[in-house]
């Protein structure tokens, strides 16, 4: 039986419910969402990152559209049976109005979760004021007022060379005021900065792992109070990384080494079969 759309979104609102943490990690394509799936995640997220390289652009503002960004959401979201949340940037546009109309966009995609975060795209002034990052925030959330979908409230300092923690708490606290329903500051790399966010905010917190300079455990993680983790574009990375250095072992080398490693044909057809997933749903 189809899971739907209410169902997925009650599946995610519990897991942030639970005791410890969860890791949702990010497909960038449906074949990878389907593996994730099948290793055993609960729910997913989609990745701007990944999706833009797998689409052969650079991971940078403005470069893949709402419209590709829904359309790879709509691809997951197809290929499986468990939560799907998105990045969604900055909303693709600064205006509040546009951020209330990309979080609709997405609820009508079968999005049951979804991000919005306060970078502006300008180098020169890449966060936003906070007062305009509050307002964009209020709007995205009146746009999930009984709707099944969750808000995240992205606070960018440590990613854009500002690793301030306390501006960065007083942002999340804002936004939780404004609507969130979890809170998000990407870059933390220190595990004591993290425990102090947390226990300074009152929605849970999502951190992002896969960083060079940030490998803490999962029972790290929840002991610092953290309750969900998502990867980024960093399982991306990983599988370009392989196919480097495939790539490389052939040219260089002149040999199929990497071939002892490869997931066998038999193995990934069954698991991209129809049937098989829908015996999981």
């Amino acid at each position: 039986m189809e899971t739907t759309q209410q169902q997925k979104y009650q599946n995610f609102k519990a897991l942030h419910e639970c005791e410890g943490a969860f890791v949702m990690p990010n497909p960038w394509d449906a074949g990878s969402a389907i593996i994730l799936e099948q290793s055993g995640f609960k729910a997913l997220a989609t990745t701007s990152a990944g999706y833009a390289f797998s689409a052969g652009q650079r991971d940078a503002a403005g470069v893949v559209t709402r419209a590709d960004i829904l359309a790879n959401a709509r691809a997951i979201i197809a290929a499986t049976s468990v939560p799907v949340s998105a990045d969604l940037e900055d909303g693709f546009g600064l205006a509040p109005d546009i951020c209330h109309e990309t979080i609709s966009l997405a609820i009508k995609a079968g999005l049951v979760g979804g991000s919005i975060e306060d970078a502006s795209s300008d180098a020169d002034t890449p966060i936003l004021p906070l007062d305009i990052a509050v307002e964009r925030i209020k709007a995205a959330a009146s746009a999930t007022h009984g709707q099944p979908f969750m808000l995240t409230a992205r606070a960018e300092n440590y990613l854009w060379g500002n690793p301030d923690l306390d501006d960065t708490i007083q942002r999340l606290q804002a936004f939780d005021r404004a609507g969130a329903d979890v809170l998000y500051a990407p870059g933390l790399d220190n595990l004591d900065d993290i425990r102090t966010l947390c226990s300074a905010v009152d929605k849970p917190v999502n951190v992002v792992m896969g960083l060079h300079n940030a490998l803490f455990s999962i029972e790290q993680l929840a002991e610092a109070g953290v309750k969900r983790i998502s990867v980024g574009g960093s399982f991306a990375r990983a599988a370009y990384g392989a196919l480097i250095r495939v790539a490389t072992e052939v040219k260089d080398h002149g040999t199929f080494t990497y071939a002892r490693d490869a997931i066998s044909d038999r193995v990934i057809n069954q698991m991209m079969s129809a049937e098989k997933r829908a015996s999981r749903t």
